[in-house]
């Protein structure tokens, strides 16, 4: 099979003036004038404040990899990493500045909100502008209007300008045109961000009908990595305009977040960390006594926090939040909340110990958030996140029969099913 995306050897170069002086005073342009009488005031003015030097930065650099056709590809990485230039030059908007790309098929992106839409016109008109601007005659705009209109969910304001949209009604009416017009090559970015749970779970499964009964291609830019698993068989990484790892997509993302770990033991420099009156001295996770990011779902763990309070404290709480990698709280426990008599506290050096149970989080990779406030009062990260990146490794004993399953659920139910009934028996005879 032929493929219909090609990617080879893509650049992206642009140049950036960068000013590497400081003030300059007027006796200084006059100063060098006076040593060079040949060239402009201008000239030399931009010459001695750093305004002619130029840098050049590259976006992309060296990226090659193909996609076949019907195939669903995640791109992954940090803010900055290239991601959404990748796709403006599929798309089109911005011309690689080296490489060659070679599409066989009609190309079809969602890139940012409201992209192509006329603010002046209502959402009903620019239907019919988007899909004239992506190849559609305006009988087969007719011909789909109601189903795109209906999925959207905007029926009730399709005749109204879009220019008074929220941006989820922007996005929900994008999706849809772009989802509808039957494009070979569909490209989305983050943008299914901003819209409402309901509606990111509804694209993403017209997203899988694409694919899986038209055979179309998605190539699928986001952070949200579990839609990334879910939609994706196959994803590349990229980081700093380069592709760092490409292949199957649950291996890709643990790369990704292990690398994204590492970076967050920077903020290990941080410590001692003094907000106010409360100084926090670590925030770790630990396995049979040795810290570590990389925990057994078999097996409890310790979260600790190493802190110092400066002076007598009342209505103190101090604790952690465990959340998925969508950013989503999963749990929330803090010290006094079956104590409350030690949210009064006294000056002094602490260590706050919590056992994390065992068999309760599916595997996958977590973060945990510190948390310290005084109730009503002040709350002590209300500047600063603290975070730790956990990964939860797979369990030994839960779901044995199809160990490989991927599970739609973020928690174990550490319980087991009674099953009771009449088991009959068939005699040959």
């Amino acid at each position: 099979m032929s493929a219909i995306i090609e990617i080879k050897n893509i650049g992206k170069r642009y140049n950036i003036t960068s000013r590497r002086r400081g003030y300059v005073a007027l006796r200084d342009i006059f100063a060098e004038y006076l040593s060079h009488p040949l060239v402009s005031s201008g000239n030399l003015a931009k010459s001695i404040m750093g305004k002619n030097q130029n840098e050049i930065f590259w976006a992309l650099s060296g990226v090659n990899f193909t996609v076949e056709k019907g195939e669903a590809l995640g791109i992954i990485g940090a803010n900055g990493a290239g991601k959404s230039t990748l796709l403006k030059i599929l798309s089109q908007i911005t011309p690689p500045s080296e490489g060659e790309i070679i599409l066989r098929g009609k190309v079809a992106s969602l890139l940012e909100v409201g992209t192509g839409f006329h603010p002046e016109l209502s959402g009903r008109e620019n239907v019919y502008l988007n899909g004239a601007i992506l190849g559609m005659t305006r009988k087969e705009i007719t011909k789909k209007f109601d189903d795109i209109v209906a999925f959207s969910g905007i029926a009730d304001f399709i005749d109204t300008p879009v220019k008074r949209y929220s941006t989820g009604m922007y996005v929900r009416l994008a999706f849809s045109i772009a989802a509808h017009i039957e494009p070979d090559i569909l490209l989305v970015d983050e943008v299914l961000a901003v819209g409402d749970a309901e509606f990111q779970k509804k694209c993403l499964g017209k997203m899988e009908e694409v694919t899986g009964k038209a055979g179309r291609t998605i190539l699928f830019v986001s952070h949200n990595m579990a839609a990334v698993e879910k939609l994706c068989p196959k994803s590349i990484l990229l980081s700093h305009g380069k592709i760092v790892m490409a292949g199957e997509t649950g291996k890709v993302v643990d790369y990704y977040l292990k690398q994204e770990y590492e970076k967050s033991l920077a903020t290990k420099g941080i410590f001692p960390y003094t907000i106010n009156d409360l100084v926090i001295h670590g925030f770790n996770t630990s396995k049979n006594g040795i810290r570590t990011e990389s925990l057994d779902c078999d097996k409890p763990f310790e979260i600790e926090i190493d802190f110092e309070v400066l002076t007598d404290l009342t209505q103190f709480r101090i604790g952690a939040y465990v959340k998925n990698s969508l950013g989503n709280v999963l749990f929330r426990s803090c010290v006094s909340d079956w104590k409350p008599e030690q949210e009064k506290i006294n000056k002094g050096r602490y260590r706050a110990t919590l056992v994390f149970p065992e068999k309760l989080l599916m595997p996958g990779n977590y973060f945990l958030s510190l948390h310290a406030s005084r109730y009503g009062i002040v709350n002590y990260m209300g500047k600063r996140n603290i975070d730790r990146t956990i990964v939860i490794g797979p369990s030994a004993y839960y779901n044995q029969a199809h160990p490989t399953e991927k599970a739609d659920a973020m928690l174990i139910f550490n319980k087991e099913w009674t099953l009771s009934g009449n088991q009959s028996t068939n005699k040959i005879i």
